[in-house]
């Protein structure tokens, strides 16, 4: 014997079916971890380096000078706890200083497949005769900010930073600025050791 269900029961049934698929469950969308940045707090003058210059670093910085043992031009400055490295490379100036602004020019300006914008800003100190250009790239480039400083007749630092994570200006841009700080630093209280 079949049973036939009332009329209303079907209506009930439909009506649901009808009412619950009206909204769409998304998922979330991607977050990023909280970044607690330490206070800034600078150590006296770095000096012990096998190179012809000091400068200040944070706490949180940390000289690295394994690149110097397999090509003494070559050190590091890490900061670890962001994954953030700063690359330096020093030479000394032989009637090749017009090659070596030339070529820290093209690898800032070879990030502009992926850049936004780069802007230069000049760096003097005649004092302590500091001269130079920083380039602040910004968008999705690999290296976010780059520098070279010299005294014009002696000596030629370059210096680029990197993180160790996939370029993404959103989940890396607090710490990027934040270090950014510490680069100008490091900029403002370098001086040639002759």
């Amino acid at each position: 014997m079949i049973r036939k269900l009332p009329i209303s029961c079907f209506f009930i049934s439909t009506l649901l079916i009808l009412v619950s698929c009206g909204n769409e469950t998304l998922p979330k969308p991607k977050g990023y971890f909280r970044i607690d940045l330490p206070e800034k707090s600078y150590e006296e003058l770095i000096d012990t380096i096998p190179f012809p210059f000091s400068f200040q670093l944070p706490q949180y910085g940390k000289v690295n000078l394994k690149r110097t043992k397999g090509h003494t031009n070559f050190f590091n400055v890490d900061f670890s706890r962001f994954g953030a490295r700063i690359h330096f490379s020093y030479f000394p100036i032989e009637e090749n200083l017009e090659k070596l602004l030339e070529e820290s020019r093209t690898l800032s300006y070879k990030h502009t497949e992926r850049a936004q914008e780069i802007n230069e800003e000049l760096i003097l100190n005649a004092e302590e005769r500091v001269f130079g250009t920083y380039y602040s790239i910004e968008g999705n480039a690999a290296s976010s900010d780059q520098f070279y400083i010299t005294d014009s007749s002696n000596h030629f630092l370059r210096g680029a930073l990197y993180f160790n994570v996939a370029p993404n200006p959103d989940s890396i841009g607090p710490v990027s600025d934040f270090i950014k700080e510490d680069i100008i630093h490091l900029i403002e209280t370098f001086s040639w050791k002759n």
